[in-house]
């Protein structure tokens, strides 16, 4: 089946870049030392990354740090766990946002 999402698209990311090489190049250059070792682990940044995908639900970025994850040693309850910390604080912040609601309401029923 035909989709707007063809995960073998993952692979053509490099090609973004190829109208633009110096603006990618700043890019995939910064990308590589967010992902590198430093106060956190590699493991650590791809759980980070893994739960940040599904806040902003890119099907890329799930796929490619599922991957990661596994590769550096995460296991399916990290990485689940990891998905239900982002689902918290994604569902939080939707619930917070009901303040404003409920102020907006406020001043109209005045």
């Amino acid at each position: 089946m035909d989709t707007y999402y063809n995960p073998k698209d993952l692979a053509k990311f490099g090609e973004i870049g190829r109208e633009a090489p110096e603006l990618a190049k700043k890019f995939f250059d910064y990308y590589a030392a967010v992902f590198a070792e430093g106060e956190l682990t590699e493991r650590e940044k791809a759980l980070i990354a893994l739960a940040v995908a599904h806040a902003v639900q890119c099907p890329y970025c799930i796929d490619a740090y599922t991957r990661a994850c596994l590769e550096k040693g995460s296991n399916l309850g990290e990485m689940t766990e990891a998905v239900h910390v982002a689902n918290a604080i994604r569902g939080g912040a939707s619930l917070v946002h009901g303040v404003q609601m409920r102020n907006v309401a406020q001043k109209i029923s005045l």
